[in-house]
């Protein structure tokens, strides 16, 4: 464990030193076009984002039937769709954790439809279990998360796992590992400092025991 920690330490001081050589090799001029490049960036999201919340980004809202469902997508790149039915408890816990999620993933459009008043659409998407979201990218329903099941089949999951499931189906921007779930990587964190202070705690032993 010791070399393995080493060796990461290693890695990262290898990269951190590249980066700060290729920044001490631009010149003034190089530096201002990256500059420039970063404004020309900032100014595009801006511009996205007005656009986004034009279109009713960044609020969790309920759509009336088919037709709004087919205008919806047809005027965002992605959207989240919760088919809902009002006597449904585990669909009020989806609301909850999709309202979260909407004003956090502005670029996301999130929308919640009852599926009993579209049975055209319900049953073009083969929608058969009550929750169920429909992921959209690019006007075209891409995935489905039906139930919980693949939320730890349990109805405490966190908003964290929901938005790590919806990250891998790439209905949102995501920054984290797409490869290990949020639970799962805490323990993996969790189980690495114990590790780390373990460690530690030999070693502070191993000299105690040579002080005579």
């Amino acid at each position: 464990m010791e070399q393995v920690l080493y060796n990461v330490a290693q890695t990262v001081e290898k990269q951190l030193d590249n980066e700060l050589e290729r920044l001490d090799t631009l010149d003034n001029s190089d530096l201002e076009a990256l500059r420039q490049q970063r404004l020309a960036e900032m100014k595009a999201r801006a511009h996205k984002k007005q656009e986004w919340l034009a279109n009713g980004h960044g609020s969790y809202s309920e759509i009336d039937g088919e037709k709004e469902f087919f205008a919806v997508c047809g005027k965002s790149d992605r959207v989240v769709c919760h088919f809902y039915r009002g006597d449904a408890p585990r669909c009020r816990i989806f609301d909850m954790h999709l309202k979260l999620l909407a004003t956090k993933h502005v670029e996301t459009r999130f929308v919640k439809m009852d599926a009993e008043r579209a049975p055209f659409l319900t049953g073009r998407l083969k929608i058969r279990v009550i929750p169920t979201l429909a992921l959209v990218t690019q006007n075209k329903t891409r995935d489905f998360v039906v139930g919980f099941t693949e939320l730890g089949n349990r109805d405490d999951f966190s908003t964290e796992t929901l938005e790590w499931r919806l990250a891998r189906s790439e209905v949102i921007e995501y920054s984290g590992d797409l490869t290990v779930p949020p639970e799962e990587a805490r323990r993996q964190r969790k189980m690495h400092i114990q590790s780390k202070r373990t460690i530690r705690g030999t070693r502070d032993s191993d000299s105690d025991g040579l002080s005579d």
